[in-house]
């Protein structure tokens, strides 16, 4: 199904969750798919039966495994986990949002929109060691599917900063350059045997009509 000229990753945020709606951030927290998330699922999963894949990885997180349930069904393959596609540890921002942030500490949240690498919230993970971590999980992948297609369903935040570091953008950049990825869309990935990475296609959705909402 591959090609010789390097691997194909299709990149996939997950379906949203029921903390989409208020915005709230959801990261090392174990929060359910709503009905749309299922949904947006439900609709990779035709997109894949549609668009055939060599293998599918996910995040180990479970509504990054929900969502790929049905494309593996589709295509009739078991998934891989890989631990490093898991979401930032967003520290005291778990489960509550950038204005009740802002609302407590004005200075801090304003460092963070500056410079969301430099200044990260209080007590979550370093965006640099994440997007590190995320970059070699892919390029991993990448090395072990040659001339491949691969399915990548994993999380907003991760993917942004892993994008900023294959693609050679400064990390502190992701929330201006990467404003979002859509819920259960496609991103294309280009990878080679030596790492480097082109990005071919940005937040395709696999079903227009599905409702997108705005996340942080």
């Amino acid at each position: 199904m591959g090609t010789s000229t390097g691997t194909t990753l299709l990149l996939a945020r997950h379906g949203q969750t029921v903390w989409h709606a208020e915005n709230r951030y959801a990261g090392v927290s174990d929060v359910p798919l709503a009905d749309i998330g299922r949904a947006q699922a439900e609709a990779l999963g035709r997109w894949a039966g549609a668009h055939p894949v060599d293998a599918i990885w996910t995040s180990p997180v479970s509504r990054a495994v929900i969502t790929a349930d049905p494309a593996c069904r589709a295509l009739g393959l078991t998934p891989r986990r890989e631990p490093d596609l898991r979401e930032c540890d967003f520290g005291v921002l778990e489960g509550r949002t950038l204005a009740e942030f802002a609302a407590e500490a004005p200075a801090a949240a304003e460092a963070f929109r500056t410079d969301p690498v430099a200044h990260p919230f209080p007590a979550a993970e370093n965006p640099a060691a994440a997007a590190e971590r995320g970059a070699a999980a892919l390029r991993r992948i990448a090395a072990a599917h040659p001339g491949e297609r691969v399915l990548v369903v994993a999380h907003n935040t991760l993917f942004r900063l892993v994008l900023c570091t294959l693609l050679s953008i400064p990390a502190r950049e992701y929330r201006r350059v990467f404003p979002r990825l859509r819920n259960a869309a496609i991103s294309e990935l280009r990878v080679d045997s030596a790492g480097s990475a082109a990005l071919l296609s940005l937040n395709v959705p696999c079903e227009p009509d599905l409702a997108q909402r705005h996340v942080p």
